[in-house]
């Protein structure tokens, strides 16, 4: 499967689907199913029925998660979505790199 170009706690933003142009933080990533679960985004209802713990059951809303290749990175220093890519650092380990700016991300 090889690595992901985001991790959770980026900034990204989405380039297709109904959330299509909006951007959110990763909550978390689902890295078996390719998905990630963006912080307001994606949002539908889930029926619960009632039980123990919850007497009443209802409707509540909850993220779901938003295929990968659907998500782009926004660069913090520049503010706009960009191509990702891994080269070495000064230390000799991979660090992702904006393609566009050509500078090391995080």
């Amino acid at each position: 499967m090889g690595k992901l170009h985001i991790k959770t706690g980026d900034l990204v933003k989405v380039i297709s689907g109904n959330e299509k142009g909006k951007t959110g933080t990763v909550k978390s990533i689902i890295a078996g199913k390719d998905r990630a679960i963006v912080e307001g985004l994606n949002i539908v209802s889930k029926h619960n029925k009632p039980s123990a713990t919850n007497p009443n059951g209802g409707i509540e809303k909850v993220e779901t998660g938003i295929q990968i290749s659907n998500l782009m990175l926004v660069d913090p220093s520049t503010n706009e979505a960009v191509k990702t890519g891994r080269k070495l650092n000064d230390a000799g380990k991979l660090q992702r790199y904006s393609k566009k700016s050509g500078e090391f991300i995080k």
